[in-house]
């Protein structure tokens, strides 16, 4: 069965992009089979991050007829795929934004999740993505405009046949301004899934266009997406060592177990 699962947010900024290209090379580190799609048409980023943004077919050609979707999903070295959208602001003239739950149901049945990135904002474009989807994740910093637009977003999505799945704490830095993980609950009314500290080898990662999971798999960052990911696989979180931190008893060890 196959899960859609979008990310979603009230304002830019708060990394949706960075947890969608994380949360699927991580389901894929897992064993899952995982497309990520960029679904944020306008100021789509995800292939960049990716270092995949100058493909023949994207997302914006197969919106417009242009191309075929099978030829818009693109495989990733880390083991998952990738749809991705057009950096070039003529590509955004003419795409049937309503055409997103079409291509998005396309896919069931081809993959075990499908993650999707979405457009910040309660905008047209933000609001075809709901429809495209079955589950959502709110994506929030914690300060109080980032969770007031959360709440708006968090409105607009509660529909019958979509469910809210909780809410990812992004960009955590302990300090006094920021809204605490209880208060954010009473405002939204819905539970933390994850809280995400801020991390200096995000940026370094997103500079290398690799996930930092994979880029610097052990960094407090990385450490809470893989966490989540095992989450919502129904998976126990289990830190892996790497080879270089084992002793030489525990690589005998590994290597008699290969």
């Amino acid at each position: 069965m196959t899960r859609l699962i979008l990310l979603t947010s009230g304002k830019g900024g708060v990394g949706k992009t960075t947890l969608t290209s994380n949360l699927a090379a991580s389901l894929a580190e897992f064993g899952e089979n995982v497309i990520a799609m960029d679904a944020n048409l306008t100021t789509p980023n995800l292939g960049l991050q990716l270092g995949m943004h100058l493909t023949p077919h994207t997302l914006h050609d197969v919106l417009k007829g242009k191309s075929r979707l099978q030829d818009a999903i693109y495989p990733h070295p880390l083991g998952f795929r990738v749809i991705p959208s057009s950096l070039g602001l003529d590509d955004i003239k003419g795409v049937d934004v309503g055409r997103l739950p079409e291509i998005s149901f396309s896919l069931l049945g081809k993959a075990d999740y499908v993650i999707m990135d979405s457009a910040a904002g309660i905008g047209r474009e933000a609001l075809s993505a709901i429809s495209a989807t079955d589950e959502i994740i709110i994506v929030t910093n914690p300060d109080l405009p980032a969770v007031t637009d959360a709440l708006k977003m968090l409105k607009i999505a509660q529909e019958p046949n979509i469910k809210i799945i909780g809410t990812v704490v992004n960009r955590m830095k302990g300090e006094k301004h920021e809204l605490m993980a209880e208060k954010i609950e009473e405002i939204l009314g819905i539970p933390i899934i994850a809280e995400i500290p801020e991390d200096d080898n995000v940026a370094l990662s997103i500079a290398a266009k690799k996930p930092l999971v994979n880029y610097s798999p052990n960094s407090p960052a990385a450490i809470e997406i893989k966490k989540l990911a095992a989450w919502l696989s129904g998976r126990k979180y289990e830190k892996i060592k790497s080879r270089r931190s084992m002793n030489l008893l525990q690589r005998f060890v590994a290597w008699l177990t290969k």
